[in-house]
């Protein structure tokens, strides 16, 4: 496994969650929950990704 992309996309994701959390009153309503539930799910993959990275380190 490609350990580059998966570093990129986990500091990608944190990062929509924090700008998430700190723009949260110039985004549009409609798109709020959407976005939140996305920067979640992403979030949650990280977070799989970082576990995943620790089991498989010593292979």
């Amino acid at each position: 496994m490609d350990s580059t992309s998966t570093l990129i996309f986990i500091i990608l994701a944190f990062s929509l969650g924090a700008v998430l959390i700190w723009k949260k009153d110039s985004v549009p309503a409609r798109l709020r929950r959407s976005m939140a539930l996305g920067a979640i799910a992403f979030i949650a993959f990280a977070f799989f990704l970082i576990v995943y990275s620790f089991a498989t380190a010593g292979s």
